[in-house]
């Protein structure tokens, strides 16, 4: 005889006929709006002195920071990466000659208002002895898409879980587990074109403004869960 505090039809690992176990996996995708677009802006100099071309490369790299800087809040982060001076010496000749300099400096820019973004990066690619990458789009580590998907993905199990135990003629019981098998991330980047930019810059023309489409992003979840169910009706 059971007493009070144990449990008369006790699950097994794999369910009882009191209580059969149903597992199921649920999951969800959604495209959304990206939610930041980042670029990334190199300039480089080059010269026979070591000195000129690292004042060039200082007063480029802060010509371009003064632009970036100069949109406000729709730079939301911007940092420096990689800085190189580096000699070129000459192939022919003994001795370490050198035959020049090359400097070069990579700065990495997260846009938030993508109505600037067309017109930044034109300015950027527009300055002289400067390339621009990107736009990458991506959404924050804590976007509302990312609670969206696993809610919705939980959601989904339980539907499945319902539709499973009703065509036996049961209905669910309890959950007894439900696991993550998936953060709420972007899925692997779709193809999309990656833009270089590198204008020759002219006083009398700037270059006109891009017009850039944000890629949307695709976000899944998943979710493994485990129910028991009331006894078939077989």
């Amino acid at each position: 005889m059971a007493t009070p505090s144990e449990d008369p039809h006790p699950t097994a690992p794999h369910g009882t006929p009191h209580a059969p176990l149903l597992a199921v996996r649920g999951e969800a995708h959604l495209d959304v709006d990206p939610e930041i677009a980042r670029i990334g802006v190199t300039v480089t100099s080059r010269g026979k002195d070591r000195r000129t071309t690292l004042d060039d490369l200082t007063r480029r790299n802060a010509a371009a920071l003064d632009l970036l800087k100069s949109y406000g809040d729709a730079v939301e982060h911007l940092e420096t990466g990689a800085l190189s001076l580096s000699p070129e010496l000459k192939d022919k000749g003994r001795g370490e000659r050198v035959h020049a300099y090359h400097g070069s400096a990579h700065l990495t820019a997260d846009l938030t208002d993508f109505t600037a973004l067309g017109e930044l990066t034109t300015r950027l690619a527009d300055l002289n002895l400067t390339r621009v990458d990107g736009p990458w789009w991506a959404l924050r580590p804590d976007s509302p898409a990312h609670r969206q998907a696993r809610q919705q993905a939980v959601h989904e199990a339980v539907r499945r879980a319902r539709e499973y135990a009703e065509a036996l003629g049961a209905g669910l019981a309890a959950l007894l587990e439900l696991a993550d098998t998936g953060d709420a991330t972007p899925a692997p980047p779709r193809a999309g074109r990656t833009r270089s930019l590198a204008y020759a810059a002219t006083e009398d023309a700037p270059a006109a403004p891009l017009d850039l489409e944000p890629q949307r992003q695709h976000v899944v979840a998943r979710v493994d869960a485990r129910f028991t169910m009331t006894p078939p009706r077989l």
